[in-house]
């Protein structure tokens, strides 16, 4: 069985058993999270759309850490203009291991 949900303005196809970064939720490490944005449910070669969401459709997840990923670098110049300008940053996320469906 499978589910795509929302979160964080993203879409994510997920099953029982993966593991997620997604985008940063307020929760604790250790503790469980319901995602009810679930935009379709699908399970072999039957699949449940929304419209735009599931009725009744979870997903329950639990967070397993916070973090940051990598530096994305940004550089930015004007040739002959005598302008550099050195940028970086690091998004936050949350990694989450998807436990159940319920459709």
């Amino acid at each position: 069985m499978y589910a795509v949900i929302k979160t964080g303005g993203k879409q994510y196809k997920v099953a029982a058993g993966e593991k997620l970064k997604i985008e940063q939720i307020p929760a604790d490490i250790g503790s469980e999270i319901t995602l009810d944005q679930v935009l379709a449910v699908g399970e072999g070669a039957s699949l449940k759309l929304g419209d735009p969401l599931v009725n009744g459709a979870a997903v329950m997840a639990t967070v397993i850490s916070q973090g940051r990923h990598d530096k994305v670098k940004i550089f930015k110049m004007r040739r002959r203009k005598h302008y550099q300008k050195h940028q970086g940053h690091r998004q936050n996320f949350t990694e989450i291991l998807i436990n159940t469906i319920k459709a």
